[in-house]
């Protein structure tokens, strides 16, 4: 089984739409490749709303616990105030209470109460959903506001899509990653076969895309380079190839600028299946070959 998964070193290069091209293509090629689909930028789960799924099961994810001070036990000592590295131990009318926004979680408190009137209290941060769409099944979640993405969210999402390919033979999974290179990137990529890096051509661009190649090279996933709306900056494009050629990153292609693909999803359909006709979405096709091709050869 093969693990595709779609980066970029910031949000809003079009990863999603690059994402749900694949989606259809891999279904609709001369030969159809069966996947899998995660959505695992589960800040910002933004690829239902193009492949627009049916959710079939919902389930709570509990992600990490905050600090609670029971106040009729707690006798004021302030020692939970003075351990705290956080600022989240704050005075209260008749005893300390505890700021859940700003708690981490690390249990300091819990440990030092002297009146054990401190507990650990697990969080509801979200909620992670198996859904199926006309391109194959999808496993994508919600992450509440003000909820911290460890990547535990991230992990679960795709353990589930493995899971799911595994129990039904499926070859392939694609993954819609998160954007930049913190603990959710880490954990899309993962086990992953191919990772596709998708960048623009600014300077802004260039710099993440850099970040994100050390981020897959560290962990040794071979990677590939598309470079999105590469027509409105054509010297940003070269620069862009030029350090792909230097670091021997090989780019799979380019997508010009295309109104159409703001069309596409204002329908809710991924541009390749709304009008493959177009620009973009001729692009995307000679693209999703290329990157097909090297996933085939590409270890498990």
């Amino acid at each position: 089984m093969k693990q595709l998964v779609i980066l970029s070193g910031k949000g809003g290069t079009g990863k999603t739409s690059v994402a749900a091209a694949f989606a259809h293509l891999a279904q609709a090629s001369p030969v159809p490749l069966r996947a899998v689909l995660a959505d695992a930028d589960v800040d910002a789960a933004n690829l239902e709303l193009v492949l627009q799924p049916d959710r079939l099961e919902a389930h709570d994810f509990i992600g990490g616990a905050v600090a609670v001070i029971d106040p009729e036990r707690c006798q004021a000592c302030g020692i939970c105030e003075q351990v705290c590295r956080f600022d989240a131990v704050r005075s209260g009318v008749q005893s300390y209470v505890v700021d859940p926004l700003a708690c981490e979680g690390c249990a300091a408190c819990v440990y030092q109460c002297p009146d054990d009137a401190i507990h650990m209290e697990p969080q509801l941060a979200g909620q992670w959903y198996r859904s199926d769409s006309r391109f194959g099944p999808l496993y994508h979640a919600d992450l509440y506001p003000a909820q911290e993405n460890s990547g535990k969210l991230v992990t679960l999402v795709k353990q589930n899509a493995r899971l799911r390919a595994l129990d039904d033979d499926y070859p392939a999974i694609i993954v819609d990653g998160p954007p930049g290179i913190g603990c959710p990137v880490i954990s899309a990529v993962a086990g992953a076969s191919l990772a596709l890096i998708v960048t623009e051509p600014t300077a802004a661009g260039i710099h993440d895309l850099q970040r994100i190649l050390e981020t897959t090279s560290h962990f040794d996933i071979p990677a590939l380079v598309v470079i999105n709306k590469a027509d409105l900056y054509e010297q940003g494009a070269e620069q862009i190839e030029e350090v792909c050629r230097t670091l021997d990153v090989e780019v799979a292609g380019r997508i010009p600028f295309d109104e159409t693909v703001t069309e596409a999803m204002l329908n809710g359909r991924p541009v390749t299946a709304y009008r493959p006709e177009s620009p973009a979405g001729q692009a995307l096709a000679a693209i999703w070959q290329a990157v097909s091709e090297r996933l085939a050869q590409a270890k498990e």
